[in-house]
């Protein structure tokens, strides 16, 4: 993971809402996010520029009260926040409860249907899955696709089934064989080397605001990333468990001094009904 990466404004506006926003019921002031974002490295404009984009799209809804805009969530953004919560919170980065069970994924598609085909990998890849063969993918546990192979309308050229491993077979060399571990890994190790020095670095009320934010989206893009393979079949120094470590330890850490810098910098009002 590059810092590029982990400073598009986007995920880091989802993030602040889902900490700041989601199951309160209020709206933020623009001017509290360009505040925020300012301390987190992101300038005006580009934080500007995205509250509008996500507006268009859906993800966020504008409430004016006198002169200000304030800023809320719709149904789809909070669904994609409830699914990130539950990603950090609940799922985690160490897959210790697999039961055996694997999602196979076979699709044929015309030679000729090259951005399908791109479009399906791409989705697929995403969802945890890897290429077991060209035109046959596989995913640890009962993963659901149906939405995702009818969003692309390629229904009528997907089969998938559940699956487990004949006796004998080498899970581990077929892990190795099918996902990038080296890249996994190494994107791992990075975040632990780029945020166990907050462990015990001192830091200021307002700054430690910022550094949670960025703390949780930076661990939100390697975690999903992270197709979640069983533990027990992965090399024993797999990094996934001490960044996962480093990760709640810096959390508690910044807490308690970002909000306190919450309740001084941000400006909240309620939903109104007529908004909502």
């Amino acid at each position: 993971m590059t810092t590029e990466e982990s400073l598009r404004p986007q995920p880091l506006m989802l993030t602040f809402l889902g900490d700041q926003v989601l199951g309160r019921d209020v709206c933020v002031y623009s001017g509290s996010v360009i505040d925020v974002f300012a301390r987190a490295g992101i300038g005006e404009q580009a934080t500007r520029s995205t509250l509008t984009r996500m507006v268009n799209r859906g993800l966020l809804r504008r409430q004016r009260e006198g002169r200000r805009m304030y800023f809320g969530l719709t149904e789809h953004s909070e669904a994609v926040l409830r699914d990130g919560e539950r990603r950090i919170w609940q799922t985690g980065a160490v897959n210790r409860q697999w039961d055996g069970t694997w999602t196979l994924l076979g699709f044929s598609l015309p030679e000729s249907w090259q951005r399908q085909r791109h479009d399906l990998r791409s989705k697929l890849t995403w969802s945890g899955f890897g290429p077991l063969f060209s035109g046959l993918w596989i995913a640890p546990g009962e993963v659901d696709v149906a939405e995702l192979v009818a969003d692309l309308g390629l229904s009528a050229h997907v089969k998938v089934f559940r699956a487990h491993a004949d006796t004998g077979m080498d899970i581990g060399a077929m892990i190795e064989e099918t996902w990038e571990l080296a890249e996994l890994a190494e994107r791992y190790e990075q975040f632990v080397r780029r945020w166990q020095p907050w462990e015990t670095r001192a830091r200021e009320a307002d700054e430690a605001l910022a550094q949670r934010l960025l703390l949780q989206a930076e661990w939100l893009r390697v975690i999903r990333r992270d197709p979640r393979l069983p533990v027990k079949h992965l090399p024993d120094d797999w990094p996934a468990e001490q960044a996962e470590k480093t990760f709640r330890a810096v959390y508690e850490r910044l807490t308690p001094l970002a909000r306190d810098a919450s309740e001084r910098l941000l400006d909240l009002v309620p939903v109104r009904p007529d908004q909502a």
